[in-house]
């Protein structure tokens, strides 16, 4: 009998969710003040970093910027100052553990705890698997995945103690579904998906409510990452590169928002769905037509190209 109450309940809940998400794809949720929150974006130096700042400090959030290239992170961080927000720079190799740990101690100690921390920096080897340095393969996952779980073990505990914080996932819809050739990131980002999914569940199981996550999965953006990448050309107009403003736009509206999860452009939930539901060779078929089977190799090309032995640095 219990069982069955407990069923009726879930069904009720699950149906309530449903229609709040429909509710919310057309009405503007209530977006939240972040003023004077203290909030770490890494990968700062780079274009999705730069125009995360940017839209941060619009909103009158304090700044901790996280960058290996110096020179790039002090440039976005004059340009957060010219809007009238407190900024700190860190030079951070998110590569390794102890840089992220020693870094971490620094913030707490010069500037205070983090309530709110964008996980945006991301790196790609550009090679093929079986030409690939192992050194870079291992990097991309050391950047894109591990360093999540060393930034969380850094900063939730503060949180935690206050029951207040925002962790923000930069990743993919790579991290959603597949293509050739670039093994290391979609691995990576497989990842970065899961262990957000799980820190997600993990916070609602201990009754943390006041700390909110949000996972961003958005299509190629067009940073000059995955250069050269291409689908057929009767469907690139319909699915083109994305816009790195809209993109930073479209993510902050689902920070502010409190949205657990959004993926950009919506299209890309069809084919999430679809991945899930369809046979394998159905999906191939479907990758097949629309040339995303084969999309990244121009860019694979182009990457060989142009390195010689350093891995291709996203934002």
């Amino acid at each position: 009998m219990i069982l069955i109450v407990d069923l009726l309940l879930m069904i009720i809940d699950v149906t309530y969710s449903i229609l709040c998400a429909v509710v919310r794809t057309f009405l503007h949720p209530r977006l939240k003040s972040i003023d004077g929150e203290l909030c770490l974006i890494t990968g700062a130096g780079g274009v999705l970093g730069r125009l995360f700042v940017l839209e941060f400090a619009k909103e009158g959030a304090h700044l901790v910027l996280w960058d290996c290239d110096t020179a790039a992170n002090e440039r976005t961080a004059q340009l957060a100052r010219e809007l009238g927000v407190e900024v700190r720079t860190y030079t951070v190799d998110l590569s390794k553990r102890q840089s992220i740990y020693d870094a971490a101690e620094r913030v707490r100690a010069e500037v205070g705890d983090v309530s709110i921390l964008v996980n945006n920096a991301g790196v790609v080897a550009g090679r093929r698997l079986l030409e690939c340095p192992d050194e870079l393969l291992e990097r991309t996952l050391l950047v894109n995945c591990h360093a999540l779980f060393w930034m969380t073990k850094a900063f939730l505990p503060q949180m935690k103690a206050r029951n207040h914080g925002h962790i923000v996932t930069i990743a993919s819809a790579l991290g959603l579904f597949t293509t050739a050739c670039v093994e290391d990131y979609c691995a990576s980002k497989f990842g970065a998906v899961g262990f957000h999914e799980s820190l997600a569940h993990e916070l609602r199981a201990e009754n943390h409510d006041g700390i909110k996550t949000t996972l961003v999965c958005p299509y190629i953006v067009d940073t000059g990452m995955f250069s050269g990448c291409e689908i057929r050309k009767e469907i690139r107009n319909l699915i083109p590169p994305l816009e790195p403003l809209y993109t930073v736009q479209q993510s902050m509206k689902a920070i502010l928002g409190e949205q657990e999860m959004i993926c950009i452009p919506r299209i890309m939930y069809i084919v999430f769905i679809a991945r899930a539901l369809l046979p394998w060779e159905a999906n191939v078929v479907a990758y097949r037509f629309t040339g995303g089977d084969k999309c990244m190799m121009p860019f694979i090309k182009n990457a060989e190209t142009k390195t010689s032995g350093e891995s291709k640095t996203f934002i």
